[in-house]
């Protein structure tokens, strides 16, 4: 198998480095909702989202400890993991980055807890918070799902720092 970075002096790996190798995992990508101490919708754009159980329905994500977020997630004991269709990667790009109103335009409704469940998602998971972990520079988000919806459209995905469509 072909090396094409070598550790450095004392075996660490640099962030760049881990980001452009797990990039080559292609994943789903999702945007995780709750709600704000005022309630107002809060949403960010994810792909750190897998399975962890069946018997309890267990599903995590992650969120970086400096998001302006992270309040919201803490202290509201719900979310919702919208998991986005092909014809969804504007939706990604409005939630994946900073701005005052990420839900202008973006039809949805109360699902859970009040939590915003996405129109148009390919899957959503309507979820309890069952877990918060500390893991580095992120938090990781365990949530029991309590309630499920699902389309037959073809998922969005994320491969080497891009939005493509899975090829069948």
């Amino acid at each position: 198998m072909a090396n094409n970075t070598s550790p450095s002096a004392d075996n660490t790996i640099s962030p760049a480095v881990l980001r452009d190798a797990l990039g080559c995992f292609p994943t789903g990508v999702a945007i995780v909702t709750t709600l704000g101490d005022d309630g107002a919708p809060v949403g960010l754009t994810i792909n750190s989202f897998s399975s962890v159980s069946l018997q309890p329905a267990l599903v995590l994500w992650s969120l970086m400890l400096s998001s302006p977020s992270i309040e919201a997630f803490r202290k509201h004991r719900a979310f919702a993991i919208n998991i986005l269709t092909l014809d969804q990667g504007d939706l990604c790009m409005q939630f994946a980055r900073p701005a005052d109103d990420k839900f202008a335009n973006v039809p949805w409704s109360k699902g859970y807890k009040g939590v915003p469940v996405l129109d148009g998602a390919l899957v959503t998971l309507e979820c309890e918070m069952h877990n918060i972990i500390e893991g580095g520079d992120h938090e990781v988000y365990m949530g029991e799902v309590k309630r499920i919806h699902k389309t037959e459209n073809p998922p969005l995905v994320f491969h080497r720092g891009q939005l493509s469509e899975l090829a069948c």
